[in-house]
């Protein structure tokens, strides 16, 4: 925090005002110089013409008033200078600055994600769409973007702070064909993805949001060249990606219309190995509930406390320079003392 004595005016060379010290010297030296000219006014009345003078009291004019104008104008420049050389700063706290961190959501776009038990009537996939559109909503100070995946994983977008055009294009996201060609989970190969565009960010917080409803089914013993889920884990580990991972629905859907459960030990591992949590919700209010326990995870971090410095050295020593000629000036023209 920044403390109290941080902030406000302060004196960076208080040493200076020592100086003021000369003050009481200075007064006495203009006194002193003022008392000769007096002496050599008054020998200038001596002789005949002094009786008549002492005898009628003189008018005091106004330039005996102000007479002593150029010497209060010469100390209060005096003073200044002096404060000018002992650097009076001001010192503003200016407002917390915000490190958002770069969170990239893994989105599945399976046809498995077609299957309507989170809300009656409605597919896994749009209402997961509606709450990763809700969950960029809560993160404006983060950068956001996505990668799609079933087979294969694609960055539609990556981490920006454009979050229109980021919600535009996680809208214009759609299922793979069913049993197509790409009608496959492959959750490694996401995350993998993720973490390779993640591992060119230097923001201080890297994230990795995955959303899916199943197994991973791409990298298996029969396919050892493709990454599986806890080869992702380990490589997002080592760069410092936390991956929270949420696995939504009661299970796959045979064509019966019965569901089977899923084994989720992958998905879980992936996310206890990087530090993350896992969740699963088998309707939407336990997927809105599991976003924002990751949005409350992931809160906004702030900078150090900043403060700006304003130096007033110079509207100090400039005044006092003026107020230095200005005294001059009246001591030499309209109140100065001629003997």
């Amino acid at each position: 925090m920044i403390g109290a004595i941080e902030l406000g005016w302060q004196w960076r060379d208080p040493q200076w005002f020592l100086l003021l010290l000369c003050l009481p010297l200075l007064y006495w030296w203009r006194q002193r110089r003022a008392s000769e000219t007096a002496l050599a006014a008054a020998a200038l009345l001596r002789g005949p013409l002094a009786a008549a003078v002492s005898a009628t009291p003189l008018p005091v004019s106004w330039r005996q008033r102000l007479a002593a104008v150029p010497a209060l104008l010469e100390l209060g420049a005096l003073c200044l200078l002096v404060a000018a050389l002992a650097r009076p700063v001001q010192r503003l706290p200016l407002p917390p600055e915000r490190l958002g961190r770069d969170v990239l959501l893994c989105f599945d776009r399976s046809s498995s994600m077609a299957a309507m038990d989170l809300v009656p009537g409605r597919t896994r996939f749009d209402v997961g769409l509606d709450v990763a559109t809700a969950f960029t909503r809560s993160r404006p100070d983060d950068r956001l973007g996505f990668v799609e995946f079933a087979r294969y994983a694609d960055l539609r977008c990556p981490p920006t702070l454009d979050h229109d055009a980021m919600r535009e294009l996680l809208g214009g996201m759609r299922m793979v064909e069913k049993d197509g060609p790409e009608d496959a989970t492959g959750i490694g190969g996401a995350v993998a993805v993720a973490a390779e565009v993640l591992s060119r960010s230097s923001a201080k917080g890297k994230v990795v949001w995955l959303l899916t409803d199943g197994e991973e089914n791409v990298a298996t013993s029969a396919t050892p060249d493709e990454i599986a889920p806890l080869h992702a884990a380990q490589l997002c580990a080592q760069l410092g990606i936390r991956v929270h991972a949420i696995v939504v629905g009661i299970g796959n859907q045979k064509p019966d219309g019965r569901f089977q459960p899923v084994d989720t030990t992958a998905v879980r591992q992936l996310a206890t190995t990087t530090g993350g949590r896992f969740f699963t919700a088998t309707d939407e209010t336990a997927l809105r509930a599991a976003c924002a326990a990751i949005d409350a995870l992931e809160v906004t971090a702030f900078a150090e406390p900043r403060v700006l410095v304003r130096e007033w050295f110079a509207l100090a020593l400039g005044l006092g320079l003026v107020l230095a000629a200005l005294g001059q000036l009246c001591g030499r023209t309209c109140l100065g003392v001629v003997p």
